[in-house]
């Protein structure tokens, strides 16, 4: 085996052809990556300039779901995902509560945070007196990376030392919260952080008389419990009918009572049902051109908040009213990063009617409670295969090369049964045979 060396000085053509030798990819095989090329040659730069050792764009579909109504707001929503029944799925909650009186959602805080982590050998009592006296003084190093989001509102809001001693021999944090406005931060945060770090391990108390104070790491968390959207939908219980008449409308309301209250006790379903609430929560994060893995991994600690992992849901159901609430943390924004460089992020912004951070997380957390609650309705009444598989009957259809004739006796055969790929495949078989 030889290392590769100098790959990220070669330009994108030399990048292809030494993946086509490197791999088992033919000549056409390496032509796909010019498939999703820009036509225009200052979009395919931004594209090539977003990452290292850059061949080609990777294309996801973006739909819109529609009559998406939050705080009385109506809102088109883009959707970028590969899962079939993704867009279908929320546009039809929407649609559904939108006739009763919408989602309604709050953001109460954006607090985000970050650490300085350091070790210092010296009495623990002693360097809680010692950061009073220079807890200002790193503050004030960080004014001029500060000036210009202390003017939109932002900045640095509390700095505090946490002594972990206990837990690990010499070790303390430096604890920041931050407000970024309608930045998501990271870039700053951690710009603040490392410059804290420098006036820190300089400070003349802290290395003297054999005590030694060492920078392990400075680094923005992507925890952010007080960074949190509420989100909730709230109806008279003989309002839920209409999107099954499998049920009464206090079945259902009692079916999706017991399928939460089981997602806050066991793990197996806790986990499927919030990736469902992601199924939306993502999708709009990648079309606004968030991140979508800090948020994630931030949900997901949330969940565990209490030393075990639960749904991110609850329903609070009497005798009359239903309500169904979302609540989780999601650090987003709307100005930063590739928000404003990425041709399509700007058109989904424009779409959005321009969102603040605030907004974009309400619009996030909806989609997300969306997607949950129909996947919860058909769980609870069809189960959520026959219309997931009839969503994704097309990928089966491109899978097998399905001709035009062959789509629409396809189409017509499965309209009342269960699509699988197997009984898809079968049929497509006997087609074929008989031809």
């Amino acid at each position: 085996m030889s290392i590769i060396s100098g790959f990220s000085k070669f330009d994108r053509n030399q990048r292809l052809e030494f993946i086509e030798k490197f791999s088992e990819l033919n000549k056409s095989d390496i032509l796909r990556f010019n498939d999703c090329l820009s036509s225009y040659p200052n979009q395919q730069r931004l594209y090539s300039e977003m990452i290292e050792n850059y061949i080609g764009n990777f294309p996801l579909p973006i739909g819109v779901v529609t009559n998406m109504v939050i705080n009385d707001e109506i809102f088109i929503v883009p959707f970028v995902t590969e899962e079939s029944s993704v867009v279908a799925a929320a546009s039809k909650s929407a649609k559904y509560w939108s006739e009763r009186g919408g989602f309604r959602a709050r953001v109460d805080s954006m607090t985000k945070k970050g650490q300085v982590h350091f070790t210092w050998n010296g009495n623990p009592q002693s360097i809680q007196s010692l950061f009073l006296q220079f807890s200002n003084k790193l503050l004030d190093s960080c004014s001029e990376l500060t000036k210009k989001m202390r003017q939109r509102g932002g900045g640095i809001t509390s700095i505090l030392l946490i002594d972990k001693t206990k837990e690990l021999l010499n070790y303390y944090q430096i604890d920041v919260s931050f407000e970024t406005a309608d930045a998501m931060g990271a870039n700053f945060i951690n710009s603040c952080l490392e410059k804290i770090a420098s006036v820190l391990v300089n400070q003349s108390e802290l290395n003297a008389n054999g005590e030694r104070i060492e920078i392990i790491m400075s680094i923005l968390s992507n925890y952010t419990p007080e960074c949190k959207v509420n989100c909730w939908i709230e109806c008279p219980i003989e309002n839920l009918t209409g999107w099954n008449n499998n049920l009464t409308y206090s079945e259902f309301a009692t079916k999706f009572k017991q399928s939460v209250e089981i997602a806050n006790l066991d793990i197996s379903r806790a986990v499927t049902h919030n990736k469902g609430i992601f199924n939306g929560i993502d999708a709009v994060l990648l079309a606004t051109g968030n991140d979508y893995r800090a948020t994630e991994a931030g949900a997901h600690a949330y969940a565990s908040r209490i030393g075990q992992y639960k749904g991110l849901t609850t329903v609070t159901l009497t005798e009359k009213i239903f309500k169904y609430e979302l609540e989780v943390p999601l650090a987003l924004g709307t100005i930063g990063g590739i928000t404003q460089i990425h041709p399509m992020v700007k058109n989904v912004m424009a779409i959005l009617k321009y969102p603040d951070a605030k907004k974009l997380m309400m619009i996030a957390a909806a989609s997300g409670l969306a997607n949950n609650f129909a996947a919860i309705s058909s769980l609870i009444t069809t189960g959520i295969q026959t219309g997931h598989m009839k969503m994704h009957l097309s990928n089966i259809l491109n899978q097998l090369n399905a001709s035009s004739q062959e789509r629409v006796l396809v189409n017509s055969h499965f309209a009342d049964k269960t699509v699988s790929f197997t009984a898809v495949d079968d049929f497509i078989r006997s087609i074929r045979s008989e031809e």
